[in-house]
């Protein structure tokens, strides 16, 4: 209960740093989102000082941040400078599709990185050990952005098997054909999303399983004459999942960041496509908004990554 307590205190605590950094940080930057009214014209100052004072951006830093904070704690978001409706509603619409193509490329990216893995280590020195090593270094070194125009163009302009863009066919869909069309247009930037995370999950997992291979408890266990399944499952499995979990737990931001550019190439309606197209036009209360909930499940998936660690091993410390 005590660490769980001061998990939560870190938590808060940092998303308290982050919120004051970014909200810095956005301030700082050049132009606004009044810097077209400023350029037009037929906008007269005024009228730009009254925008502004409607939208609390004639008062001091000092107090918008505070203001802001208060409207979070009361999980009022803003209201958006664009479409004028409601941060959270506007994220809200997006969330979905951005969790649901980091949670199965997080999955995907685990269970392939670890059977390649193990695989390439219990193989040493072989032809399958040397194709997935060369494998993972083509994944560690491609740019998610290069390989979803080669997909592109091979796969959508050229054989047209999969959509070039967009999360919906033009025809309208229902029930389970709606499900399958999305799933159809997911298909790429997913794919981009798991290639690119193998590379250096597989070579970690390797080269923690050739520790393993060399360990005087995996020697015994060869000398007992137990069979490669067991051997995998009580003395190889074991002994790869916590450090697998960490670096899991660690590599969610990546995740998270990544779906931006991707969203962004494929016209996917996603919290990456909001965030590129809100930081374009300076719309603060949704750029501090996604801001603070990517930060928030970033955080929490650390969390979750440390509860399960605490599960896997009985002996870790708790107070």
């Amino acid at each position: 209960m005590t660490q769980l307590l001061k998990k939560l205190s870190y938590v808060l605590f940092m998303l308290f740093l982050i919120s004051v950094l970014s909200f810095l940080a956005i301030h700082a930057a050049p132009n606004s989102f009044f810097a077209g009214g400023e350029l037009n014209p037929n906008m007269t100052e005024e009228a730009i000082a009254q925008l502004k004072a409607v939208y609390g951006l004639d008062k001091s830093l000092f107090v918008q941040y505070r203001d802001w904070v208060y409207n979070i704690l009361t999980l009022n978001f803003g209201i958006s400078f664009v479409s004028g409706q409601e941060v959270s509603s506007e994220i809200l619409k997006r969330l979905g599709v951005t969790l649901v193509m980091n949670i199965i490329a997080l999955v995907a990216v685990f269970v392939l990185s670890l059977y390649f893995g193990i695989k390439a280590a219990m193989n040493y020195e072989k032809k399958s050990d040397y194709f997935i090593r060369q494998l993972s270094l083509v994944s560690f070194s491609m740019p998610s952005f290069y390989l979803a125009l080669i997909l592109i163009i091979l796969l959508s302009v050229n054989l047209n098997l999969f959509p070039i863009a967009g999360l919906h066919s033009i025809e309208e869909k229902t029930g389970l054909a709606n499900y399958l069309d999305m799933a159809w247009h997911l298909a790429l930037p997913v794919s981009v999303m798991i290639f690119v995370g193998l590379g250096s999950m597989i070579i970690y997992i390797r080269s923690l399983t050739l520790e393993i291979l060399k360990s005087d408890y995996y020697y015994f266990a060869l000398s007992r004459n137990i069979s490669k399944k067991n051997l995998l499952r009580y003395y190889i499995l074991p002994n790869l999942m916590p450090p697998i979990v960490t670096l899991l737990g660690l590599s969610l931001p990546g995740l998270i960041g990544g779906s931006v550019i991707l969203e962004s190439i494929f016209a996917i309606e996603g919290m990456g496509q909001l965030f590129y197209m809100s930081a374009m036009s300076r719309d603060y209360p949704i750029i501090m908004g996604t801001l603070m909930i990517t930060a928030f499940l970033t955080l929490l998936g650390n969390i979750l990554a440390d509860l399960i660690l605490m599960k896997l091993n009985p002996y870790m410390k708790r107070e």
